[in-house]
């Protein structure tokens, strides 16, 4: 198993709830999802890649402390024929990854494509008409340019600062995509993690070494099915 991380390039600080950053972690797309996409994978080796934001991504964390690279790992320790690609980008919104996934999937082959955005729409109090619309997007780009490949969803929530109807919207929004779209879902990327202060970062959302191996389990419990 080859793990293969964009996250060790990007550096740039999220733009998740924090605007000011953006433009530094969209400058730095081009050569970070170069090097997770362009390494070529082994040719008995299927991919499973992830498509974030700095969650994915592994912000704030050793690149291998990411819970991709610990997905990773428990593939290798299985001796399953898998290559982890880590596409995470910090400060990635839907629109963003809306604009770049072309460019990712014709990098390799994908047999198992876990899409983790939406967090950055929803702390900045973005329209979640768009967001719904950009999420329908991807997934349509996926099935189009790669119909064997296996889609789940990872929902995320975010806190009431946009007010209560926003946030429940914005959480349903995830099971609503995954019914239209009978995708596979993880209801909730942060279960056990969200909220908790021990399990994050300073700044409250991102999750810490120990926070990204429950992310790691909670995701697991969902890929492993498809593999």
């Amino acid at each position: 198993m080859k793990y293969l991380s964009s996250s060790a390039l990007l550096l740039a600080l999220l733009a998740a709830g924090c605007q000011s950053d953006a433009p530094a972690t969209t400058a730095a797309a081009p050569a970070a999802t170069t090097a997770a996409a362009e390494a070529p994978a082994a040719k008995s080796q299927q991919t499973i890649l992830f498509f974030g934001d700095s969650i994915t991504a592994g912000l704030g964390v050793d690149p291998d402390e990411a819970y991709p690279a610990l997905i990773g790992n428990r593939v290798d320790s299985l001796h399953l024929p898998y290559t982890v690609v880590n596409a995470g980008l910090s400060g990635e919104t839907t629109a963003g990854g809306r604009s770049r996934l072309h460019w990712v999937l014709s990098r390799q082959p994908v047999h198992v494509f876990v899409l983790e955005l939406g967090g950055n729409d929803g702390l900045r109090g973005l329209p979640l008409a768009d967001t719904r619309q950009n999420l329908q997007a991807i997934i349509d780009t996926v099935r189009r340019q790669s119909p064997q490949t296996k889609i789940v969803l990872a929902g995320m929530q975010i806190p009431p600062n946009m007010g209560p109807a926003y946030a429940a919207e914005f959480k349903q929004l995830y099971a609503d995509i995954a019914t239209k779209n009978k995708l596979t879902l993880i209801p909730f990327l942060l279960e056990n993690v969200g909220g908790i202060a021990r399990l994050n970062q300073a700044d409250g959302i991102h999750p810490t070494p120990e926070g990204h191996r429950l992310v790691a389990r909670t995701v697991w419990r969902t890929v492993q099915p498809l593999l």
